[in-house]
């Protein structure tokens, strides 16, 4: 019953014979290999983007600050929600990366960026001139860190508020296939058809070994970031285990498979706890992860028998009325089974 992250969870089986295969003789370094290429080609078809650039990196936080550098300067501001991972999870590394360009936070529900907020946002930005922080770039984060999913036209809405005022957009995508699948479109009407300038797609979360691919759309981007990405550290050497991942994530839709799976198992889990006697879900589960409130008792009970999830937020304490709701945030991954799932509830119910 592991539900604290899907980083928790092992690689598939296709990912690891991949890498074995990759490990077999000589290749090139630093991104030139043969198996770079195909990467390249495959992610351009499913992108229907045939003239963007794409750089594999092998953390989040480094595809994030890496790409926002790209587009966001010193004095500017990168627009964000207060629970954006690179507000709250990245030790600020967007702002090292950038050289100290600051984040702005723009509420919303549920983890979404409120179209009025971000107006109201760009409005105050940059009123005293020279003597104020300008206006940098927009950060959307899909899925979100509330587990929800904006849709191409709630992206486009966002966008379209950001390009009137000259803004590039970043797409936070650590989970962006768990989003896909959700919202039923094609990999660009979420990205740049919405008008996505970068999208990190994230390949960690959903079953990779340790892999991210910053996408940029606008290929005029390209050698900055490949300049920043050598300069920052996060050139592999040994490149080709890196791209091994990613193709083989990508053929056959294993990716997508992966986050169905993902998010079936969330949804199995949200229908089983909203079903309880004094629970309820704290945000809609559109994806993989599941926010939801319960009686501490029933908290009590998953955390003897061993259940790993992260109570949410995580000040409250398992002391007290066993009738008083306590909430948490479970996260299923490509290989959380209906027997998890059931199980947990099983616990939680009494």
């Amino acid at each position: 019953m592991h539900f604290a992250s899907d980083n928790t969870a092992p690689v598939p089986p296709q990912v690891l014979e991949a890498l074995i295969e990759a490990n077999h003789g000589y290749a090139m370094p630093y991104g030139t290999e043969l198996a770079m290429t195909e990467v390249r080609d495959q992610l351009r078809q499913i992108f229907e983007a045939p003239e963007a650039e794409i750089y594999l990196v092998a953390t989040g936080t480094a595809a994030n600050a890496l790409a926002l550098a790209c587009l966001c300067p010193p004095w500017a501001t990168i627009y964000c929600h207060p629970e954006a991972h690179i507000e709250e999870d990245e030790c600020a590394a967007p702002e090292f990366y950038t050289g100290g360009a600051k984040l702005t936070l723009v509420e919303g529900d549920h983890g979404k960026i409120a179209p009025g907020a971000l107006e109201q946002a760009l409005a105050f930005t940059g009123r005293a001139g020279v003597h104020n922080v300008q206006k940098g770039a927009l950060s959307l984060t899909n899925t979100t860190e509330a587990g929800t999913v904006y849709t191409p036209g709630e992206v486009a809405t966002l966008i379209g508020i950001a390009h009137a005022h000259g803004l590039p957009v970043h797409m936070d995508g650590a989970r962006f296939a768990n989003a896909l699948v959700t919202a039923g479109c094609t990999p660009a009407e979420l990205t740049w058809k919405a008008g996505v300038d970068v999208l990190c797609l994230g390949g960690t979360k959903n079953g990779l070994m340790g892999v991210e691919a910053v996408i940029l759309f606008d290929p005029a981007r390209a050698w900055e970031f490949e300049l920043r990405r050598k300069r920052g550290g996060h050139l592999f050497s040994k490149h080709r285990y890196l791209s091994a991942q990613m193709a083989a994530w990508l053929n056959d839709d294993l990716w997508l498979k992966l986050a169905e799976r993902a998010n079936t198992a969330a949804r199995r889990l949200s229908d089983g706890i909203a079903a309880l006697p004094g629970a309820h879900l704290v945000h809609p589960t559109q994806a993989n992860s599941v926010f939801a409130a319960w009686p501490r008792e029933g908290h009590r009970r998953a955390q003897e028998a061993g259940a790993q999830y992260y109570l949410w937020p995580m000040d409250q304490s398992l002391e007290g009325p066993g009738d008083a709701p306590l909430s948490a945030r479970l996260v299923c991954s490509w290989c959380t089974t209906e027997e998890d799932v059931d199980s947990f509830l099983a616990l939680i119910s009494g």
